[in-house]
């Protein structure tokens, strides 16, 4: 696909629409790219008004690449959200919707790219991550990953009966939660970090997603752990 292609708006419709929590749903659009985008990449996503007003924002792919015809995303309902907002109350299976993309080229990993690998998600900043992880138990089981989430409590965690599985079935995925607003929680600090870099040793590649204080905080707490700042990748969601 050319960059050309990738910055065409085309329309996608949504085939399948699920409550994750109570903040998030998942919405799986029919495209041409569901085997030909990179774990970690997004797409962008117009709405239009039938008075001509636009809004337009970015959201990560969910899915990994397969041969589904589908990529999956996750929508957070924000307050005052102008696209979020549709999504939450008033997009349904059947919808068209207009969207370009795969974008994306330094917050993405690949198979050949090796571990072992270390994800560190803030809230809705996990869901590029869970395609990582998505991927990596299909291409690349053997190679050892760590993700490390913080969320305001268990219900607010995305997809948790999926990760809890994984972290259970899957041998060399472990999965460590920092839950900020449940009893004696704490935000994602040293310790945390110095924990999981003692299971997963010395990461070959670090990811890092969510609100700009949370990847601030975290990516500086990588490089005072001694993570080589060559190896940690950043995305940032909001303010």
């Amino acid at each position: 696909m050319t960059e050309r292609e990738k910055l065409r708006w085309q329309e996608a419709e949504i085939v399948a629409v699920e409550a994750i929590t109570e903040r998030v749903k998942s919405f799986r659009f029919r495209v041409d790219f569901a085997g030909r985008f990179h774990p970690g990449q997004h797409v962008d996503v117009r709405l239009t008004a039938p008075d001509g007003y636009q809004a337009q924002r970015s959201y990560s792919i969910a899915s990994a690449p397969d041969a589904s015809g589908t990529i999956e995303l996750m929508i957070e309902r924000l307050d005052e959200g102008e696209v979020s907002g549709f999504f939450a109350s008033v997009a349904e299976i059947g919808d068209r919707i207009e969207l370009r993309g795969p974008i994306g080229g330094s917050f993405i990993w690949n198979e050949s790219a090796g571990g072992p690998l270390l994800l560190v998600g803030g809230g809705s900043g996990v869901v590029p991550l869970l395609a990582m992880l998505r991927h990596r138990s299909v291409a690349a089981p053997q190679i050892p990953a760590l993700l490390v989430y913080s969320a305001r409590n268990r219900a607010e965690v995305i997809v948790r009966d999926e990760l809890e599985a994984r972290a259970r079935d899957e041998p060399g995925f472990s999965l460590m939660f920092v839950l900020t607003r449940e009893a004696a929680g704490r935000r994602i600090d040293r310790a945390r970090i110095d924990a999981a870099l003692g299971q997963i040793g010395t990461p070959a590649h670090a990811f890092v997603c969510g609100s700009n204080p949370f990847v601030s905080a975290a990516s500086n707490l990588l490089l005072d752990a001694g993570v080589a700042p060559g190896s940690i990748r950043t995305e940032r969601f909001g303010g």
